[in-house]
């Protein structure tokens, strides 16, 4: 049997039915809706299957528009934009059952030499992520042992998360709370060396935990729901060349949740303290 990174890889190996329309798996999962890391990773993949490779992506813009239904293949229909001498540019569609579900804008540039290089520093120090437990140790230290239900997603995840704060399970634990989380993250097992694929896989990944911290002022992580969420844009900058199965840390904060709505910002950066991907998000919040 196959690993959870393999299985991420294959799940990003779509099979081109036509010029620039590739089709996607959705696995059936017990989810109400597809995973959007999912498709936004694979909308990626079709982009870049219609270049000639020599491009990293700089910077995709995306909108969830309609939930995809888990077991029903994905169709991505590509539109070359541009291929300009330094940029190219694709719009992706993505169509299941007849029904445009999301679209994606993504942007790729010719690598070079800036005349200049600056970042801000890592907003605080972290534990090194050897240190930290994983989720399932957590929740087992938690619980006294692992529902069936975590011991099937956590044989399903594809990548190793672990929290730098202590996960909170009651309400009485977020009086104070900010919306700010962090994570360290990797692949389970290697990726291969392709630079897209790593870059659809962190895109997948990206979607993964942001949204938490919109929720941190208002609910534990890891109690009872009192709120349904759901991904409504997501944009991403890729800043420097990564590999996804590497220790990468995920820094996330909101800076506002109005109107139903939450928006999220994240830095991801190295174990050096470079940041390689910036990416903020916007997700509808609606109460149970």
């Amino acid at each position: 049997m196959t690993n959870p990174a393999e299985r991420l890889v294959d799940l990003l190996d779509l099979e081109r039915i036509e010029v620039d329309i590739f089709r996607g798996r959705s696995p059936q999962e017990s989810l109400q809706r597809v995973f959007g890391g999912q498709v936004a990773g694979q909308a990626l993949v079709a982009a870049g299957r219609t270049t000639e490779g020599d491009r990293p992506v700089h910077s995709l813009h995306a909108y969830f528009l309609r939930p995809g239904r888990p077991g029903v293949p994905i169709v991505y229909q590509v539109e070359r934009v541009r291929d300009g001498r330094s940029f190219t540019t694709r719009r992706v569609t993505a169509v299941q059952q007849g029904r445009t579900i999301f679209n994606l804008t993504a942007s790729f540039h010719q690598a070079e030499e800036g005349p200049f290089e600056h970042q801000l520093p890592p907003a605080r120090e972290v534990p090194d992520p050897e240190s930290l437990p994983t989720v399932t140790e957590e929740i087992r230290k938690h619980l006294g042992t692992l529902p069936e239900q975590w011991e099937r997603m956590a044989r399903r995840q594809p990548f190793d998360i672990r929290y730098v704060d202590r996960l909170r399970w009651h309400p009485d634990e977020i009086d104070g709370a900010e919306p700010r989380s962090a994570v360290w993250m990797r692949a389970v097992g290697p990726l291969g060396d392709d630079p897209l694929v790593h870059t659809c896989a962190l895109t997948y990944a990206s979607d993964m935990t942001l949204l938490d911290a919109v929720r941190l002022p208002v609910e534990p992580l890891w109690g009872p729901r009192n709120f349904d969420m759901a991904s409504l844009d997501h944009a991403m900058w890729f800043h420097r060349p990564f590999r996804a199965d590497e220790w990468f840390l995920y820094d996330q904060e909101s800076p506002i949740a109005t109107g139903g709505r939450g928006l999220a910002r994240g830095r991801i950066y190295d174990l050096r303290g470079r940041l390689l991907v910036s990416v903020v998000q916007e997700g509808l919040f609606r109460a149970l």
